[in-house]
This record gives C-alpha cells, sequence and structure tokens, in this order.
C-alpha cells in the first residue's frame, strides 16, 4: 500500500515539477554559417528572454565579429575562430586565425573550463613538447621539429617530443622557452585545428530525437528536452495530452515493475554478482598446490608440447574452462624466470597478451596455468611454399602482424611500469580460435619506470637470430625498448618470407643474409617471390616488408617505435618509404626514387604519433 502511495505522490511531483512549460526561447540563432543554440548563446547579440534559454557558464558565450565569423574566448583570453560545432556528438572544432596554435596551447589552460580535449576510445595519453629558441639553423636532426610560425630570421623556434633524450641533440646555441602539453587526438597542428568536448549539459538525447535542449531548473541545471516552437492553439493541446499519456504510462509501468522486481530481478542481480564475484576473483592469478596441478590436468594426460623449460599439458579448471599448464623444469636457472613470469603477467591485461590464470610454487615444483589457445604459435602459419596448408592468407597475416604490434606497444606504454620482453618470436606468439595473436612467455622480460629510457644489463638475453644489435655490444649503443622492436621486425622477415631466421646461423656464411635478401627483393622492384595470389596480398606482403626492415636498422635511434610501427600498418604502403639498406657498400644505392630513404624521409611522409616516457 505504501508503494502506491509514494507512486502516486511522485505522480503529483511529476505534473508540478518534473513536466516543463513551453518557453518562448528562440530554437537557434546564427553567426556566419554557424548556427549557434544551447548550450552556447551569441552574447549581447538578442536580449534572454528566460534563464532557461542559455546554459550559466561564460564558456558557452560565442562572439559574432564584424566580419561576421563565429568567435570563442577560453580561459586566460584565448580567443579563436569556431571552424564548425556539432551538437549529437557535443564537439567543437576551433582555428587560430594566426595559423599559429602552438603559441595559443602554451596558455591555454582547460582545467576550469566545460570543455576539454577531444579524445577517441584507444587514445588517452599526453604528448609533452619541449621548444627551444635556436640562434642557427638545425638540419638533418631526426627529433627536431621546426615551428615556422614562431621562428623568425635570426631565430629558429624547434619543438622536441620530451620522449627524446635531449643531450643528445646539437642544442649549444639554444635556448629553451617553454613547455606544451596536449592531447594527442584533440589536437591537428598540420590543419591548424583544436577539437574539443564538453559533457556537461548533456543534450545528446535531444538531438537524436530532433528536439530543442534547455534548462529544466536553472537551480540544478538539469536539461530537459522541449519540442520545437511551432505557430497555432495546437501546442496546448499537445502538452495536456502528452501529460496525461505520461501519467497512465507511469502507473502501468510502476505495476509491472512491482511484479518483475519481485519475482525476476532479484533472481537477475543475485547472478550479475556472482559473475562480478568470479570475474574479480580471475583478475589476479591464483596460486594451486602440486595436487591441484594434477587434477586439472588428468594426471598429465595430454601433452601439448615441450620445451627447454619443459613441458605443457592440457587442463580443464571446469568443464568449460580449458587451460594449458607449463610445468617448469627446475634444473634450470635459479628461479629468475618464473618470479619473471608471475611477477610482470600478474599486471597485464590486454587482448594481444596471453592472460596467467595461476602458478605452483610447492615445494621445488613450479608450474604456471595459462588460457589455452587451440590454434598454437604463430611459427606453424608462416608464408611458406611447403606451408600452404596452414598458410592465413595474407590479410590474416597482416592483422595479425599488427595485433602483436599493439601488444608490444603496450608493453612498452600502457602500464604503470614499461615491460621489456627481450625474446619476441614467432614461437612466443599464440593465436586463440579467431586467430586473434597473444604475447606469452615472459621469463626474460624485464621491467623499468616509464621515464627510463634505456636500462642497465650484465648479459644478453633473448634468441639467437632475433636479438638486437646493442643487447650483444654497447658499439651499437644502450638496451632499451627498441630492442624489442628489433626483435619484432626479424620475426615479421620471417613470417612473411617462410624461412627461419636462425637458419642463417646454421648454414654456410657464404649465402646472402636473410634481411639483405627481403631488401634486395623491394629495392629491386622485381617480383616478390614470395607467395602471393594477386596484386593486393602483393601490397601487403611489400608493406610488411617495409615495416620489417624499418624495425631491423642496426642503430636503435633508426628504429621506429611501436606506435610509429602501427601507424604504418594502418597507413597507406605508398607513404611508407624504404629504408636505408644496413647489408650493401657504399657504393650500392637503391633504385627506388633514386636515393637512400632516411629515417628523416619516415617521418615525414606519416603523420606523426610521439613516442612518450
Amino acid at each position: 500500500m505504501n508503494m502506491w502511495l509514494l507512486l502516486l505522490l511522485f505522480m503529483v511531483y511529476f505534473v508540478v515539477v518534473i513536466t516543463p512549460t513551453v518557453t518562448n526561447c528562440p530554437d537557434s540563432s546564427s553567426c556566419g554559417n554557424q548556427v549557434i543554440k544551447f548550450p552556447f548563446q551569441i552574447k549581447n547579440h538578442y536580449p534572454t528572454i528566460s534563464p532557461l534559454c542559455s546554459y550559466p557558464a561564460f564558456d558557452f558565450d560565442l562572439f559574432c565579429s564584424s566580419n561576421n565569423e563565429t568567435m570563442i574566448e577560453l580561459p586566460h583570453k584565448i580567443k579563436l575562430y569556431v571552424k564548425n560545432i556539432n551538437y549529437k556528438h557535443q564537439t567543437i572544432q576551433l582555428y587560430d586565425p594566426q595559423n599559429c596554435l602552438y603559441k595559443q596551447i602554451h596558455n591555454l589552460n582547460l582545467s576550469t573550463s566545460h570543455f576539454k580535449y577531444l579524445k577517441n576510445n584507444h587514445d588517452d595519453f599526453v604528448d609533452n613538447y619541449h621548444f627551444f629558441n635556436c640562434s642557427v639553423l638545425i638540419r638533418n636532426e631526426l627529433y627536431l621539429y621546426l615551428v615556422s610560425c614562431l621562428s623568425t630570421s635570426t631565430s629558429q623556434i624547434y619543438a622536441i617530443p620530451s620522449s627524446t633524450l635531449v643531450d643528445n641533440l646539437p642544442l649549444t646555441f639554444c635556448t629553451k622557452m617553454f613547455n606544451v602539453s596536449f592531447n594527442s587526438f584533440g589536437f591537428v597542428p598540420d590543419k591548424n585545428i583544436i577539437r574539443l568536448m564538453w559533457s556537461e549539459p548533456n543534450c545528446k538525447h535531444c538531438e537524436s530525437k530532433g528536439k530543442r535542449c534547455g534548462l529544466n531548473n536553472t537551480a540544478s541545471k538539469e536539461v530537459y528536452c522541449f519540442h520545437k516552437n511551432k505557430q497555432g492553439s495546437s501546442t496546448a493541446l499537445v502538452t495536456t495530452g502528452s501529460i496525461l499519456g505520461s501519467l497512465f504510462f507511469i502507473l502501468l509501468t510502476g505495476a509491472i515493475y512491482h511484479i518483475y522486481d519481485s519475482y525476476i530481478l532479484k533472481k537477475e542481480k543475485e547472478a550479475i554478482i556472482e559473475k562480478f564475484l568470479k570475474d574479480y576473483r580471475a583478475l589476479k592469478p591464483t596460486r594451486y598446490s602440486y595436487i591441484e596441478i594434477k587434477r586439472i590436468t588428468n594426471n598429465f594426460g595430454d601433452k601439448l608440447g615441450q620445451g627447454a623449460y619443459g613441458n605443457v599439458y592440457k587442463g580443464n579448471i571446469s568443464k568449460e574452462f580449458i587451460v594449458a599448464v607449463k610445468i617448469l623444469n627446475v634444473s634450470l636457472g635459479n628461479g629468475q624466470d618464473f618470479l619473471n613470469e608471475v611477477g610482470t603477467m600478474g599486471r597485464i591485461h590486454h587482448v594481444n597478451i596471453v592472460r596467467l590464470i595461476g602458478f605452483c610454487a610447492d615445494g621445488f615444483k613450479r608450474a604456471l596455468i595459462y588460457e589455452f589457445l587451440p590454434n598454437g604459435s604463430l611459427q606453424k602459419f608462416i608464408n611458406s611454399p611447403e606451408n600452404k596448408k596452414n598458410f592465413l592468407g595474407w590479410k590474416k597475416l597482416h592483422e595479425v602482424a599488427l595485433g602483436i604490434a599493439k601488444g608490444i606497444e603496450y608493453l612498452h606504454q600502457g602500464c604503470d611500469q614499461r615491460i621489456l620482453h627481450f625474446d619476441i618470436k614467432p614461437q612466443n606468439v599464440l593465436l586463440d580460435h579467431n586467430f586473434i595473436p597473444k604475447i606469452c612467455d615472459f621469463g626474460l622480460a624485464k621491467l623499468c619506470s616509464r621515464d627510463q629510457s634505456v636500462v642497465s644489463m650484465t648479459a644478453a638475453r633473448g634468441t639467437l637470430g632475433y636479438i638486437a644489435p646493442e643487447v650483444f655490444s654497447r658499439n651499437f649503443g644502450k638496451v632499451s625498448y627498441k630492442s624489442d622492436v628489433y626483435s619484432y621486425g626479424m620475426m615479421l622477415l620471417e613470417t612473411i618470407g617462410g624461412r627461419k631466421i636462425t637458419e642463417d646461423l646454421e648454414e654456410n656464411t657464404s649465402h646472402v643474409h636473410y634481411p639483405e635478401w627481403i631488401y634486395n627483393l623491394l629495392d629491386d622492384q622485381d617480383e616478390m617471390r614470395i607467395h602471393v595470389d594477386d596484386e593486393e596480398d602483393a601490397k601487403v606482403a611489400r608493406k610488411m616488408a617495409t615495416v620489417g626492415l624499418w624495425c631491423i636498422q642496426w642503430h636503435a635511434m633508426d628504429r621506429p617505435s611501436m606506435q610509429m610501427v602501427i601507424q604504418m600498418f594502418e597507413g597507406d604502403v605508398d607513404k611508407t618509404p624504404i629504408p636505408p639498406n644496413p647489408f650493401a657498400s657504399q657504393t650500392r644505392r637503391p633504385r627506388r626514387n633514386g636515393a637512400i630513404a632516411t629515417t628523416r624521409q619516415l617521418t615525414q611522409d606519416l603523420d606523426i604519433i610521439e613516442e612518450v616516457d
């Protein structure tokens, strides 16, 4: 009985308070080619009839210039022109009339504003730049970007990513000016555009219904969807009918909800809570005893594989939950590989990283339990004339390579601490039932802080053929996350070339080095001599080969970051130049475009996504 009384009171409240009255606010106004409507208003353009007609915040005040162009003033008196307002997505594009957004962003602070930089679903990081004033012109430096709009005849202004080691750059005749931080998706420097968004007030639902958005209550700043103003006396009748219909609908809904809540909803709520607790428990690896490991593997009855580390068995934690159990060989190492695997993978959650379900440390018994991936390692699916039956096809192989790159990029940039894998190879990439790649085997991984560019190592680690030069010899530079980029490049070349990288170590050294063979195919513009079915396949193969050759440059600074690798994969193959050939003599020159492609050319031809330490 009490419930129905509360429902009746709610209906009265709906009629008296919630139901808005018809307002005489204008649906929109205009300035030039911009349509101006709630929450924006052109300041001093027309008298405000009601406080409900505009949102009470200075952020949404616009100005119409003498040239009939729409302007907005952001915090700290930064005036920009409005290029476009998208009310359905609640975004606004702004540009600088002086065509120098770097200067404006230096003073821009949105911490107290309703506006924030526009973000996409996969881009939350912030780019940081240092600006230097140099009295001399600096040429051919990869990480120095000339800002023409700030430069003069006597001083050159350069922007340097914060991920770059400034000590290695020729900045003797330069002085630091200031730092600039901006969201990489909300700022488009080459188009002179800033893209901002606002989340409050939220009028997306009104726009989707073709209605007009306005304030329902100035005290709470609550918005409501109004019908657009129409001529005639039918408005009051329509409003009255809507109110009565809404009352009937609420009464009916209340009765149905009471029945639903009593018999069905409670059970669903209990199931949701149970599922949440189960998922929450699965976020961290579970410790198992050796007796439980034997039960899970049915006393080690289904062997999946064997390696130097020990054996891998198929197991079942439950009827629906299949796992792979790796039994570690205790005679190898001092247990550091086991600690690395558990400590590293326990904090990783990514679609392209194998999930560690649990582990066993029972006396001298060591085991690791992973999610089961039915298609095995990538090594089974590389391109080869002898492997046509298992070959995935070039489109799928491209998707696999891109997924691996995203997994490595997550290890380098997506975790609280940077994770260096140091053993990227086809055998350490597993494929699930949809052939989504997942990186595994973190026994050699090393953790370092995100602001640390290089790491110290006392001995080389990894698999011969995939180890970066600097890991063997410091003459090639210091060990960093670029060492994983090298291993990824060698894995990529092996995958598309159909021959194991380690064959170069086992056969007579007089034959052509494997990566150089790939380079010669690209350089001579000859038929790829790699298994392709049509022209589109050839383009994919050429793109993957080009990316792989960029990744295996001798010096780490010449290799792209994994962010740039992803960008090259998602871009046009014609925009990615062939890298320099580190294997050829000085008298040999690539024939394409008549000159050696440089890393500088690569960064000029691509839309740059700078590295973040």
